[in-house]
């Protein structure tokens, strides 16, 4: 198993990893099998018109996490890592002037939102809750090409074929021959560590090397690390109300303001490294909410866990240096990268366990790391925060990214910190394994009654007043 620092950490547009980001790359990805793929062409019908129908999760909470207008998006032609929110409602006005696809290099085949593009409540695809199908029709209707993708979590996405090599255990085969040391497991990564007496960190910085040379890990850290501040930056000078009806309001930068007059005046207070903590991750999130850039860690959801402890650890840490940062997150994707494979990170499979769960479980091995823990110490930091998540269900109110979410992120960096403590005051051993904490997530998940995985019928998503909009 071998999964980039990029892969886990890619830059994109909020609110949502699964719901956004990969319906985003799922169109464009059609857009470019129509093109250029290898599928029988009729010599005499051309394609007229293009249809996308949603599924299962996708369709439930599509409206609120912005699926529909991500797939627009990705139909014109954007990508998730370098568009520009600003220029998200240009591109919507146009297709909804024209109602065609105008993207460069493509016809301009018909697409109307309105008929053309179906959120089925009725039809949960087989192979993931994040289910999306995707027709290149003639002028009589009639289907060409249909494909179907699948948002796994994460910004990741694959057809049915890629799907089904992955659930086989074929994903990755030649990452793994390149890869010096290739652990899949956390166990076998502690055993490889004492074997080459190297750190968690020094081993997934020669598996990158290994793939994508030398210069590859420093470039990446340093522009993942920017990408995360300048979108808690963004989140810690905007004020107002957030979108989509809640009339949720930001509260990042007034907190922040409070806190750093406090910070100026050598007023610190008790709770003070627990309310930076918190503010970090809601900056993060909030900014996240509105639509803004965004680093997956591992999804968008959960975007504020990370950023939130590093920043935390670089603030309260006179010794802080770049170093840390680059360990800091080459740990964290090791962990990520473990979870993944063995379970998953997304909201709509397994809950928010998936999500802010594992998110707390990397930055936690991050901070002992870089806080000078041992190998076992740190996965033992990772243990500790996954299994004070497990159960966590997804029941976002209103299909949004906001409510029980941007709160829950500070809550995760919170426990990151804890566990990194509690792990660092041991001597590493302890008494669940981080692989059968993983497992249990996995099994959990699994377990979990559909209306608590991201689809908003159950939980908070139904319990809170119905006129909250209103409020």
């Amino acid at each position: 198993m071998f999964l980039s620092i990029t892969d886990l950490f890619k830059v994109g547009v909020g609110p949502s990893s699964s719901h956004t980001m990969g319906p985003m790359v799922a169109a464009r990805r059609f857009l470019h099998e129509l093109r250029d793929g290898d599928w029988p062409r009729p010599a005499s019908a051309q394609v007229d018109r293009l249809q996308v129908s949603l599924h299962g999760s996708l369709a439930f909470t599509g409206k609120g996490h912005g699926t529909d207008r991500a797939v627009i998006l990705g139909l014109m032609g954007a990508e998730p890592s370098t568009l520009d929110p600003d220029d998200v409602d240009v591109i919507l006005a146009r297709n909804a002037a024209s109602n065609r696809i105008d993207a460069d290099g493509f016809d301009h085949w018909r697409f109307d939102a309105d008929s053309d593009l179906i959120f089925d409540y009725d039809e949960t695809l087989p192979g993931h809750a994040n289910g999306m199908r995707f027709s290149a029709l003639d002028a009589a209707g009639n289907p060409l090409l249909r494909k179907v993708y699948y948002s796994i979590g994460g910004g990741f996405v694959v057809d049915d074929t890629e799907l089904a090599r992955t659930q086989a255990g074929g994903d990755n085969d030649e990452r793994r021959e390149t890869a010096p040391w290739p652990f899949e497991s956390a166990a076998e990564m502690l055993e490889m560590s004492k074997r080459s007496k190297l750190s968690i960190a020094d081993m997934k910085r020669a598996n990158e090397t290994a793939m994508r040379g030398p210069n590859h890990v420093q470039q990446s850290v340093g522009e993942i690390a920017k990408a995360m501040d300048d979108c808690m930056q963004r989140g810690l000078s905007k004020q107002g109300e957030l979108p989509g009806g809640l009339k949720v309001k930001r509260r990042a930068a007034s907190v922040a303001a409070r806190l750093e007059e406090r910070w100026k005046d050598n007023d610190l207070g008790p709770l003070a490294a627990n309310d930076w903590l918190s503010v970090f991750a809601m900056a993060v999130n909030e900014e996240n909410a509105a639509g803004g850039k965004v680093v997956t860690a591992p999804t968008n959801g959960a975007a504020g866990v990370i950023p939130a402890v590093l920043a935390y650890h670089n603030k309260f840490n006179a010794g802080a240096n770049q170093a840390d940062v680059e360990t800091f997150l080459l740990t964290a994707s090791a962990i990520g990268g473990i979870i993944k494979h063995k379970a998953s990170i997304s909201g709509a499979e397994v809950g928010c366990q998936g999500e802010v769960g594992s998110a707390a479980a990397m930055a936690a091995a991050g901070l002992a790391a870089v806080l000078g823990g041992t190998p076992e110490q740190v996965e033992n930091a990772a243990e500790i925060a996954l299994e004070h998540h497990l159960g966590m269900t997804c029941d976002p109110v209103g299909g949004l990214v906001q409510v029980p979410c941007i709160e829950r992120n500070a809550l995760g960096a919170v426990k990151a910190v804890t566990a990194a403590s509690l792990a660092l005051h041991g001597d590493g051993t302890h008494f669940v394994p981080l692989d059968a904490c993983i497992e249990t997530m996995r099994q959990t998940g699994m377990d979990m009654n559909e209306r608590y995985k991201e689809t908003s019928q159950g939980g908070l998503a139904v319990n809170v007043p119905v006129n909250i909009a209103e409020c």
